[in-house]
């Protein structure tokens, strides 16, 4: 979506929340706090909390395999903020990914591990949907012979609604792909680095 039809989004976004701001009673006109809400929550939508819908995924740096790397790669905390599909609340938490590179696939630059989290989680989701996603586009961009993706998170429709939870429970989900399926000695090396990796 270009620039131009994401400023269009967000502006009927910001009428539409008029309306609901209308219906629920909230003086979005007079209320000096409230005045520009619509605006400034279509734009947060818009260009933050969606901005995995509205923009194509990061660019993937990659690079040769040239020293034949077959070993575990492990990756984490990365951070994960994301908005449950079901309630509109906040998701948080980490994110640790294991990968055995293919002797003739690719490598990931490091960072874009980072990158790749953050736009699969920016989008209304649920957590066993996310591993997947993040899964999948690695794997098809440098088929790799193993790969384990794991999320250990909040949930903030459970912390802050309904049973109102406390910040400790937690929501875990993993993945695995490959050998990191098929042998148990590598899934459990990589969540012993996961442990290792946990500040």
């Amino acid at each position: 979506m270009t620039k131009a039809e994401r400023a269009k989004v967000m502006e009927e976004a910001a009428k539409k929340l008029e309306e609901l701001f209308d219906v629920l009673q909230i003086d979005h006109r007079n209320d000096h706090n409230m005045r520009d809400t619509p605006t400034r929550v279509a734009k947060m939508f818009v260009e933050e909390i969606l901005h995995g819908r509205f923009v194509a995924p990061p660019a993937i740096t990659e690079f040769e395999n040239v020293e034949k790397c077959d070993q575990l790669i492990v990756t984490g905390p990365i951070e994960v903020r994301s908005t449950c599909a079901h309630h509109l609340m906040p998701i948080y938490g980490e994110c640790y990914i294991g990968i055995v590179p293919s002797p003739d696939g690719k490598i990931i630059g490091l960072s874009k591990y980072d990158r790749l989290v953050d736009y699969f989680s920016s989008r209304f989701q649920i957590q066993e949907e996310l591993v997947k996603q993040i899964e999948r586009h690695i794997v098809e961009a440098t088929a790799p012979r193993g790969l384990a993706i794991r999320i250990s998170a909040v949930h903030m429709c459970k912390t802050h609604r309904g049973v109102r939870a406390s910040h400790n429970a937690r929501m875990v989900t993993t993945s695995y792909y490959g050998s990191m399926a098929e042998d148990r000695d590598l899934k459990n090396e990589f969540l012993q680095e996961c442990v290792g990796l946990q500040r």
